[in-house]
């Protein structure tokens, strides 16, 4: 795929590594949707930088965990450019769940922003995208969906459920439609950790150093750009997975 005037809608697109694949993407020349929830603020830098790019960004807020939010935030994207050619889902909520604290209430908050509300894009998105002929998804899921971590059940469990709706959809929506996931390992850390807490956790990579955003960003251009790769998991982790 040429990214140059495509259709981006990406959602979490305000921080990390979502506003990194927008970005990305705008460098390549694509029209930008930049889906945000609460990060106004930030999401509007990202819309002035691809406006500095040439491009004409929209900004679109919902909560993904109404089913009505994300519907309605679809339609914009198609009332102001006319059609979706890339979806990338990078949303998601992250913390730790230590399992004799775990509630209820979190497992269902981890299954619907993480899982159900991709599968709820990936199905009003792939429609519109088999109609057009054409389209890529990529899900931005997590090494923890692969090798699950103890105090972050719920998190890894809804990762692991986008890995297998990527090789479902990869299957259900071809060959109009190519779906791919990136698996990042150790990207960025919470805001609050120390130099300390950041070096002990490089040295569990076997490479010696956390990700960045760029390396996933590079990772989805590869798999947006690429027109005969489907149903695939591009892990970017430095090695973490091996250990």
């Amino acid at each position: 795929m040429d990214i140059e005037g495509k259709v981006a809608l990406v959602t979490g697109a305000a921080k990390r590594v979502g506003r990194s694949v927008a970005l990305a993407l705008a460098e390549r020349g694509a029209e930008l949707a930049v889906h945000y929830r609460t990060s106004e603020r930030d999401a509007h830098e990202v819309l002035a930088l691809a406006k500095k790019l040439g491009g004409k960004p929209v900004a679109v807020r919902a909560d993904l965990a109404s089913s009505a939010e994300i519907a309605a935030m679809v339609d914009t994207v198609m009332r102001a450019f006319g059609r979706v050619d890339i979806l990338v889902n990078s949303a998601a909520i992250f913390y730790r769940t230590p399992f004799p604290t775990l509630t209820e209430a979190d497992w269902n908050r981890f299954l619907a922003i993480n899982l159900t509300a991709p599968f709820l894009l990936c199905r009003q998105v792939g429609e519109i995208m088999s109609r057009q002929g054409h389209g890529k998804i990529l899900n931005v899921a997590d090494i923890a969906g692969i090798k699950v971590w103890a105090d972050f059940i719920p998190y890894s469990v809804s990762k692991a459920g986008l890995l297998a709706l990527t090789t479902g959809l990869a299957k259900a929506l071809a060959p109009a439609v190519q779906v791919n996931a990136v698996a990042p390992g150790v990207v960025l850390l919470p805001d609050d950790s120390t130099p300390e807490e950041q070096a002990r956790a490089a040295q569990r990579v076997p490479l010696r150093r956390l990700g960045a955003p760029e390396d996933i960003a590079r990772a989805a251009l590869y798999l947006i750009e690429s027109d005969f790769v489907t149903g695939d998991v591009l892990t970017v982790d430095g090695g973490r997975r091996l250990l």
